[in-house]
């Protein structure tokens, strides 16, 4: 019983933890050319990290990414941002990913979770949903969901990272 109760406190507490926005859990993803890559190393580039995880059959995740799109050279330029759209597709519609990248003309980084090893360790049941990480990495927002205009609450958020609030 004691036993019990320790595991279930660490589970706990390895849960408010990530919920606290600390870091990306450990997870296999793939590269559109098969490599294999950890979610845990993603968003150290030292650049802000959104990260936007999205699937084929999911309009208001095409939606998202294409609002984005429209203003994602802006946000390189002006706070040093990398983009890094992970499609939740199954390995069954997996296979229209790069053909729809290339029709949307994305320049984002485009990973896979057809295993959902990601989706599941960090609790995601449902796409679009964002995640924004800080220079170092760490998660200091999330956004499940989207609707016009959400782009540009994420741009402030965004914004206020780069100490660029009052421009």
């Amino acid at each position: 019983m004691k036993k019990t109760l320790s595991i279930l406190a660490v589970l706990a507490l390895a849960t408010s933890v990530f919920a606290q926005g600390k870091a990306l859990p450990s997870a296999n993803l793939k590269t559109l050319e098969g490599q294999t890559i950890n979610a845990k190393d993603l968003g150290k580039s030292g650049k802000i990290t959104v990260i936007s995880f999205w699937a084929t059959w999911c309009s208001p995740c095409k939606k998202e990414l294409d609002a984005i799109n429209e203003i994602y050279e802006d946000w390189q330029k002006n706070y040093n941002v990398e983009l890094i759209a992970i499609s939740t597709d199954d390995s069954r519609t997996a296979a229209k990913v790069p053909a729809m990248v290339q029709s949307k003309a994305w320049p984002y980084r485009i990973l896979l979770d057809t295993s959902r090893e990601l989706s599941v360790a960090a609790n995601i049941q449902s796409v679009p949903y964002t995640f924004l990480l800080d220079q170092k990495g760490n998660i200091v927002y999330e956004h499940v969901g989207y609707a016009p205009g959400d782009e540009d609450e994420l741009e402030e958020k965004i914004k206020a990272l780069a100490g660029k609030k009052g421009e």
